[in-house]
């Protein structure tokens, strides 16, 4: 993984605004109406390469394929493992059961209403093994037309998949854990085979708490998360921890999230994860003061953080200005040398979401690679170029 001695460099969670007539098609081919394959496909390369290209362009170092290919950042394994054919069950969010109206608001987003969660009633294997190897190339060959520094493919992790997939088929928590990481195993490697960063993606410890293990008190989740780390863990145990990072988040959606787990009571847990860097959010209004946190957590040695700096579910652009300072504050607790910029989430976290104008991103993104600049030279004596 990249780390820079020279400047800060940028990056982002994920998922970016997709072409308007490559949601109509993946609508569609949800919904269950016949979509030419053949045709998708070439629209995801070709929207691939396109974004790719404005993410250099707006000033991103660390580039990916903007979950192109996905439905959701989570949901899209339906299609690519066997096992996930039982009935959907709706999922609570507990900082919306007090706010009746306005979740109501939150859950009539035409794409969230979209996405398919069908409950596992089987055995879990790989159904779909061309998938990455797809990801993989497309995300290639777009990178061959560009200078980026560095490229990240994203990946629900075991955990995630088990918070939106309920378990009707095996015999406990466990099994179902690991029965996922065996059978996501495959793309996690193919994604790094390729020279290619992996992200796995993991709410299920952050929002997890408040969704799928809200009954349960703190030190009953905490043993949770451990659990799910352990099966994080054992589906990475052939990749090196430099070519892996960790997304934490709690949720990308707009919302009180006034039960949301503070990250002080889980940030220990998640540094038991593999992965070197952990990109969690650290600019929403309800997340941004968590910097403080690391005056009294020590970064465990060969970490690095990526904390959001811009806001997934606000039109505002943020000020460079603001950028640099909310990066500096980081660098001053842990090294300038163990942080990257990135995003507090995902600005397409699924098909047809639409909270920030696609517009607005690409100048938030910019304002993100201008703050970047500013706080180069701040840390470094000189403006990065």
């Amino acid at each position: 993984m990249k780390r820079s001695t020279e400047r800060f460099l940028t990056t982002h969670t994920g998922s970016l605004p997709r072409p308007d007539d490559l949601v109509r098609a993946m609508f569609a081919k949800e919904e269950g109406v016949p979509v030419d394959a053949a045709a998708l496909k070439s629209r995801i390369r070709s929207a691939v390469a396109a974004i790719v290209e404005k993410q250099v362009e707006a000033g991103i170092d660390i580039v990916n394929d903007g979950e192109m290919s996905k439905p959701s950042y989570a949901t899209y394994v339906k299609d690519r493992l066997h096992g996930f054919g039982g009935e959907s069950r709706p999922l609570v969010y507990q900082d919306l059961v007090g706010f009746p109206e306005f979740a109501r608001r939150v859950f009539g987003d035409p794409g969230r209403a979209r996405r398919r969660t069908p409950g596992c009633d089987g055995p879990i294997s790989v159904h779909d093994s061309e998938a990455a190897e797809t990801d993989v190339a497309n995300l290639s060959m777009a990178l061959a037309r560009v200078n980026a520094e560095e490229a990240f493919l994203s990946a629900a992790s075991p955990g995630v998949v088990s918070l939106f997939f309920h378990n009707g088929h095996y015999s406990s928590e466990e099994d179902y854990l690991y029965a996922i990481a065996e059978a996501m195993r495959q793309e996690y490697e193919t994604v790094t085979e390729a020279g290619l960063i992996l992200q796995v993606d993991c709410p299920d410890l952050a929002m997890g708490r408040h969704i799928q293990f809200a009954q349960l008190s703190l030190a009953q989740f905490r043993n949770k998360a451990r659990l799910h780390i352990e099966a994080l863990n054992h589906a990475l145990q052939n990749i090196p921890a430099d070519r892996l990072r960790l997304h934490l988040c709690w949720g990308n959606y707009e919302g009180p999230h006034h039960r949301d787990v503070p990250l002080a009571d889980v940030i220990d847990i998640v540094f038991m994860a593999k992965p070197n860097a952990i990109s969690f959010e650290a600019a929403n209004p309800r997340h941004a003061h968590e910097w403080a946190v690391f005056e009294q957590v020590k970064l465990p040695d060969g970490k690095m953080l990526i904390p959001g700096v811009l806001e997934s579910k606000s039109n505002f652009i943020e000020h460079p200005e603001l950028v640099a300072q909310r990066v500096g504050r980081f660098a001053a607790l842990v090294g300038r040398e163990n942080v990257m910029l990135g995003t507090d989430c995902g600005y397409g976290t699924w098909v047809g979401q639409a909270a920030v104008d696609p517009d607005v991103v690409w100048g938030k993104l910019a304002a993100m690679a201008e703050g970047a600049r500013l706080a180069s030279q701040q840390f470094w004596g000189r403006v990065a170029v």
